[in-house]
């Protein structure tokens, strides 16, 4: 079975979007370099620095799900129907949107976090399942199954917004030492979450 991996851009004071839910100030990186990354949707295209090309070309093509929250969901549209990983997609939701199943579209709903990563690991295999949000990465924190935290840390301080990490049930949690790739305009850290 593959890994299980958090992976969000970060403020240096530890928020992943600003008060009204944007992005813009920690996903800059992913239009300011120089080397071309195209995504599994053409209308998605990425260019940036040489570094963080060779991050982020791994985590398009070594993911083999993706789970999120129904508030990421409908902020992003539901990705057009095709995330930019080109993988399915595991809504956790109470609820399935209007419109949704849709046939041309790998992407289904749960009702709870665990179901949904149950889901999400079947379909992976051997490739990482990939969590989106903060919410989901501290709920399979606390619950023992959460492999790595890959933090993409933009050198920018917010002042408020949605936190990345809220308080633990259970802790501490330890991390090993991160491997780290520095790019223009942010440093992408992989933390081994130790067990």
């Amino acid at each position: 079975m593959g890994k299980v991996v958090a992976a969000l851009s970060m403020s240096l004071d530890g928020f992943v979007a600003d008060e009204n839910d944007g992005v813009g100030e920690l996903f800059g990186w992913h239009q300011n370099g120089d080397v071309e990354v195209p995504s599994a949707d053409p209308r998605r295209v990425f260019h940036v620095s040489k570094a963080s090309a060779g991050f982020l070309r791994h985590a398009l093509t070594g993911t083999g799900a993706l789970i999120c929250g129904r508030r990421l969901f409908d902020r992003t549209d539901g990705w057009g129907g095709r995330h930019p990983a080109g993988c399915p997609v595991f809504v956790v939701s109470h609820t399935v949107p209007g419109g949704w199943p849709r046939p041309d579209s790998e992407t289904s709903f749960h009702p709870d976090a665990i179901t949904a990563l149950e889901a999400a690991q079947d379909t992976a295999g051997e490739r990482t399942v990939s969590v989106s949000t903060p919410a989901l990465t501290q709920q399979y924190l606390d619950a023992g199954l959460l492999d790595e935290l890959v933090v993409s840390l933009v050198p920018v301080l917010l002042g408020a917004g949605v936190s990345f990490f809220r308080e633990q049930e259970v802790g501490p949690i330890r991390l090993a030492d991160p491997d780290v790739i520095e790019g223009t305009g942010v440093t992408h850290l992989t933390y081994r979450v130790l067990r």
